[in-house]
């Protein structure tokens, strides 16, 4: 059977995933559970749908989030909107013709690796059951779309949900609101909700480190950039320091402190929260100990009663069409090369599940040229595939405290390095 490739996802991974693999001569049929190309950046006010929230804006800068052979033009944001990065795959989608490679409004039910080693894929479109063979595949379905929610003692009997059914701030209009979470997600909603309830409160049960979206007049990222020369945990300590002397202590707003050294998380990119802090809109609470109904008890013994509770706290790793017997990255280690080629299964790739300290699209990127490489047969795997996948677990690019979120951590400019050193072993395509 001559190649044959099923690409899962059309949004910003599963994109260059279809473009390089399809112009590289090889069949390419790619499933979408969306109804356009863009994946969660497709603004959907429907709550099964995992799209971005009315106001948002990507955390990365447009210089270091766009495609090698598609920059974005000079009008944009330089942290374009969720409508101007529509725009953007969408054009992208337009200008290489990948349109006709992709069936959308399908879900993907199971894919199944037979005694063959092919690939037997389900899918369902309009309640009906198809099922398709292929020679490989390539899974881009993102890891921003299955929710993970917090497990306090007690019941709150007010309204509680995820980020993923947060879409915007108007229906918190005069309520009482508590945001749980420090990540990006968590601070965006808390600001943008801020702006229209009665009292927006945030509770953070450990210290984070706030980065603005701007320094020197330069985008953050760009003006990090200057830093590359140095090592890693060089480029951490410069890091934290200019990020302290940009907004001082976090007692100084009423946040915990972090106990720990920058790069062990993921810092959070917002240039409002400290600003709103202090102007009295967001206040501040420590973790969460208990429900009562509508009265929510802290760890620091405080209370409080709200209407809302918003839980920012993440998403799973998941992969729904596989059975968990095969293949389960919910919990523990994430043993790939490069963070896209399995051990034994030489005939199937993972593009964009890995979690930057920067934009994941340049990485998709490229995992998608050397994805394209290897099923050309001009990128050879290593025949110590399987200790180069343990590797990736207990020597990661920076050492982070143990969550589910950190598993999949690269740094940005590093794994551009490694991709593209794989990259230039062999002929361009």
């Amino acid at each position: 059977m001559s190649k044959r490739v099923c690409i899962i996802g059309a949004g910003p991974s599963g994109l260059p995933a279809i473009k390089n693999i399809s112009h590289a001569g090889i069949k390419v049929v790619a499933y979408d559970y969306n109804h356009d190309v863009g994946g969660n950046w497709i603004y959907n006010e429907n709550e099964s749908h995992s799209s971005v929230f009315e106001t948002t804006h990507i955390i990365s800068s447009k210089t270091l989030s766009q495609y090698e052979d598609f920059p974005f033009k000079p009008e944009v944001s330089d942290y374009p909107s969720h409508e101007e990065l529509k725009n953007y795959f969408q054009s992208y989608a337009r200008h290489f013709n990948l349109y006709d490679f992709i069936q959308f409004n399908t879900l993907v039910k199971s894919c199944v690796r037979l005694p063959s080693n092919d690939w037997e894929v389900t899918t369902i479109k309009n309640e009906k059951e198809h099922v398709e063979i292929f020679t490989d595949l390539v899974v881009c379905n993102g890891h921003h779309w299955e929710p993970k929610y917090p497990s306090y003692p007690g019941n709150f009997t007010g309204e509680f949900l995820h980020s993923h059914q947060y879409k915007k701030a108007a229906p918190f209009a005069n309520k009482k609101v508590l945001v749980i979470g420090g990540g990006n997600s968590a601070c965006d909603v808390a600001v943008e909700t801020s702006r229209v309830t009665a009292k927006t409160y945030l509770s953070w049960r450990r210290g984070y480190r706030i980065i603005p979206k701007f320094l020197m007049g330069k985008p953050t990222d760009v003006f990090a950039t200057k830093m590359t020369f140095l090592p890693i945990y060089l480029r951490n300590l410069l890091a934290g320091f200019i990020a302290h002397i940009n907004n001082g202590s976090n007692k100084i707003y009423g946040l915990p402190e972090p106990d720990h050294k920058f790069g062990a998380t993921h810092p959070t990119i917002n240039s409002e929260l400290l600003y709103k802090i202090r102007h009295g809109k967001i206040k501040p609470k420590p973790e969460i100990d208990r429900f009562e109904g509508k009265t929510i008890y802290f760890k620091d013994s405080s209370y409080e009663e709200f209407d809302s509770v918003i839980a920012c706290t993440g998403f799973e790793l998941a992969h729904p069409f596989f059975d968990k017997n095969f293949l389960n990255y919910t919990e523990g280690p994430v043993p790939l090369y490069l963070k896209m080629f399995h051990a034994e299964y030489d005939n199937l790739f993972f593009i964009g599940m890995f979690q930057p300290l920067g934009c994941i699209w340049p990485g998709a990127e490229q995992q998608s040229i050397l994805a394209t490489l290897a099923l050309k047969g001009l990128w050879e795997r290593p025949s110590n595939m399987k200790a180069l996948c343990e590797r990736e677990v207990t020597n990661p690019h920076m050492k982070q405290i143990n969550t589910s979120r950190h598993r999949i951590t690269v740094d940005f400019h590093k794994f551009l390095k490694d991709l593209q050193k794989q990259i230039k072993k062999v002929k361009k395509i």
